[in-house]
């Protein structure tokens, strides 16, 4: 197989099944899912998420439940799937990760019909700085000054880097950045300037992270709950906020095909039921993640002038093909960024 997967977790969230001798009672049904996950969120998942339905299904049920995850950025984790890495469930960065599964037969069931449109995370575009916030950097025009170091991921193996790319181009169209056009010219220009000062392309966005942990660069363009996760972690950074942002949504599917070989099919389901309700959206309000249940946002996230969507932007199908085809604005933009 040509998928090399990250290190595989097994998340034990329930006890083995025991063997019984003749005249014993069963032993409880024991399941077991496995998850592929983007890699932002894996706390959120492997600290609350994974034990808290553990408790719930097997109240439910009666069965115990264990997770094996493994976690990479958001683009290789949809081929690794693709390519025989028999998930049972996808926790992608975007909607086109899981169109891969969807164009190779493996996830079959209308997704988006789902409550929240099959998104069961939210997040905004933000920009990492140091503390004090030194180079003075308030919107995505500072990140092209002279003098500013750049980290942002890969956009051929990361979802967060496509998101990030789509925030910078969608504010330029917008007419929010100041002193810039509002056309996909000047959206090339600023995109250009920025790639031309990105110091590390990593992976995924959690790679980015960690760059920027060890001290490289100025700023990280990130999901807001990067940051925040490693502000509790101990990590010295601040963030900002650019006055125009785009609204980033993340899905949770079941992959059919290996749900339903491996017998899962029904706690599968019940997993991306459970991760729509208020328990599991606090759960990930916990580690920096915006809900989908807007009730459960709580005041102290900020709330940016302008937050757009990639509806906004024309939808994925016409956004994807615009930006991040071969010869797209994104290439466009690494070509008179010099990279």
């Amino acid at each position: 197989m040509s998928w090399i997967p990250s290190l595989l977790l097994l998340v034990a969230c329930g006890s083995p099944t025991p063997s019984t001798g003749p005249g014993e009672p069963a032993a409880p049904v024991a399941r077991r899912l496995t998850l592929a996950g983007y890699t932002t969120p894996r706390e959120a998942y492997e600290t609350a998420i994974f034990p808290a339905f553990a408790e719930h299904w097997k109240a439910k049920t009666g069965e115990d439940v264990t997770f094996e995850a493994t976690w990479q950025g958001s683009g290789a984790q949809a081929r690794a799937v693709r390519e025989g890495l028999e998930a049972d469930l996808v926790a992608l960065s975007l909607d086109p990760d899981v169109a891969v599964l969807e164009e190779a037969g493996l996830v079959t069931h209308p997704w988006r019909d789902g409550p929240d449109h099959g998104m069961v995370t939210r997040s905004l575009a933000v920009l990492a700085v140091r503390p004090g916030n030194p180079k003075a950097v308030a919107d995505w025009s500072d990140l092209a000054r002279d003098g500013v170091e750049v980290l942002t991921p890969n956009v051929r193996t990361s979802g967060g880097a496509m998101w990030n790319v789509l925030a910078v181009y969608g504010a330029v169209n917008r007419g929010k950045v100041a002193g810039l056009g509002a056309d996909d010219a000047a959206a090339v220009k600023l995109l250009g300037g920025i790639l031309g000062h990105v110091k590390v392309m990593d992976k995924g966005a959690r790679e980015s992270i960690v760059t920027f942990e060890k001290g490289v660069g100025d700023v990280a363009i990130t999901y807001e709950n990067e940051v925040l996760v490693a502000k509790q972690a101990g990590q010295a950074m601040d963030y900002v906020v650019p006055p125009s942002t785009i609204l980033i949504e993340n899905p949770l599917v079941v992959v059919d095909t290996y749900a339903q070989q491996h017998g899962n099919a029904e706690v599968a389901a019940g997993f991306v039921a459970f991760c729509h309700s208020a328990e599991a959206q606090a759960a990930y309000v916990k580690f920096g993640l915006r809900p989908v249940l807007d009730s459960a946002l709580p005041a102290s996230f900020p709330t940016p002038g302008d937050v757009f969507t990639i509806r906004d932007l024309g939808g994925w199908k016409d956004t994807r093909q615009k930006v991040f085809a071969q010869g797209g604005l994104y290439d466009q933009a690494q070509q008179a960024g010099g990279r």
